[in-house]
């Protein structure tokens, strides 16, 4: 194993530290999600491999949080944005680049009438909250318990990291739990004023919606006269461009997308039906919604990019290259787990798109000590990731090294299953939750 030096990211990591709250614009890239002093600072990536400012070499998993699904540099994506922005970015009026990317999502997703580009997850999600109020009169919410939903304070109060927020914010929502058709049924029972949207991720990588599950929640909806949302941001362009709601076969009212549709680019989009989508527009009688208004939701280079992307999946077929990627990653991690006879402490699992891998101490408990000890060591030996998601890009060289990387990091797993602790094996203090009460310590 190459010894890998990080002083030049650790360096930068803290110059971004005195630059940048958090020392990250993302807090799922910050370096408490990552081994202490060995959170590398990446300069530049090409398909499934980056490289970071002390030029180590790593091959990356969850790239770009999920959102890189055909690689980094992917030339027909880079060079379709590129001839847009030649030919200018941002304009006073639309742009005909609007026209044809509205009808090249329309096409892909036939269960939506209308879509509204955007720049981010969050604004598309609080809008399509903002537009199910307004369509049904009510305030109330009903969330599954997905661990994230929005930035907005709607969402972000009803977790640990809810300073700043008035409980106003999030008094009107309410939870209930993903396959638990009757945690629903209860909150509809309980609230007789009504709810105005039900939202919830179709499906996630660990769990697939129970028989009758989606089902039930669009009869309950119907029924009470809610607005089914669904947030398409990992599941849209990994289970299929089409959404998982084409997967499942569940039409939502309104779905919120993200993520995959740039391959990178700053894009996102909320989809649904007309009656609900006019709203925020000009064909109405009723009391207007501020819907989506950005300056930069139209520039032309992300839409551009997204575009190209659509025309990738048109021609490639990338969710089948990327799930192949998975299922032989998965069996050569289980593998080598099984070889070391630890299988059951150590676990790559979930869809093949989109896996995640458990680590459990000796007592067979999750644990966040475990799973740094196990990051560490493969981030030492040139693989970075918080999960095992792969992308299109990721080559059979790619999964190799990463197994070989997996066999070289479990003899310091299985001597701390042995020894019942990571004590002289964990450099550095635990990786933590990203939304959590306190900075310190780095634990909930």
């Amino acid at each position: 194993m190459t010894e890998r030096s990080f002083e030049r990211s650790n360096q930068l990591q803290a110059q971004l530290h005195r630059l940048v709250p958090g020392g990250a614009h993302t807090y799922a890239r910050a370096a408490d999600q990552y081994p202490e002093l060995m959170a590398p600072i990446i300069v530049h990536g090409h398909g499934a491999r980056v490289w970071d400012a002390d030029d180590n070499e790593f091959v990356e998993y969850g790239i770009g949080l999920r959102s890189v699904t055909l690689g980094h540099g992917y030339r027909p994506v880079i060079d379709a944005a590129y001839s847009a922005m030649l030919e200018g970015m941002s304009f006073s009026r639309p742009t005909t680049l609007e026209v044809d990317a509205a009808e090249d999502f329309l096409r892909l997703v036939p269960t939506a009438d209308m879509v509204k580009f955007a720049k981010n997850g969050s604004d598309a999600t609080t809008a399509a909250i903002r537009l199910a109020r307004a369509a049904t009169g009510r305030e109330r919410v009903a969330a599954c318990t997905h661990p994230f939903f929005s930035v907005d304070d709607w969402f972000i109060g009803t977790t640990g990291m809810n300073a700043g927020i008035p409980s106003s914010a999030t008094d009107p929502v309410v939870r209930f739990d993903y396959n638990d058709l009757d945690s629903l049924r209860v909150q509809f029972e309980q609230f007789p004023d009504g709810i105005a949207a039900v939202i919830l991720e179709a499906a996630t990588a660990m769990a697939e919606p129970a028989e009758g599950f989606l089902e039930g929640v669009r009869a309950l909806c119907d029924r009470y006269g809610s607005v089914l949302i669904f947030d398409e941001m990992i599941t849209g362009f990994r289970w299929s461009e089409h959404g998982a709601q084409s997967v499942y076969g569940v039409r939502p009212d309104l779905s919120c997308w993200g993520k995959a549709m740039g391959n990178g680019f700053p894009i996102a989009a909320l989809a649904g039906r007309s009656e609900l989508m006019e709203l925020g527009g000009l064909n109405t009688d009723a009391d207007r919604v501020f819907l989506l208004s950005t300056t930069h939701g139209p520039e032309t280079g992300s839409l551009a990019a997204f575009r190209a992307v659509v025309q990738a999946y048109e021609e490639r077929d990338p969710i089948r290259r990327m799930e192949a990627a998975g299922r032989r990653l998965a069996f050569g991690v289980n593998e080598v787990a099984a070889e070391f006879g630890i299988g059951e402490y150590l676990q790559a699992v979930g869809r093949p798109s989109c896996l995640i891998f458990l680590t459990r101490d000796h007592t067979g408990a999750p644990s966040q000590e475990f799973r740094t000890l196990f990051l560490q060591e493969l981030i030492s030996r040139g693989v970075l990731g918080q999960s095992f998601i792969t992308s299109a890009a990721h080559t059979d060289r790619d999964i190799d090294d990463t197994i070989d990387a997996v066999r070289g990091a479990l003899p310091a797993y299985r001597k701390a299953l042995e020894a019942g602790s990571v004590e002289g094996l964990l450099n550095g203090r635990p990786v933590a939750p990203a939304l959590r009460a306190k900075a310190e310590p780095r634990r909930l």
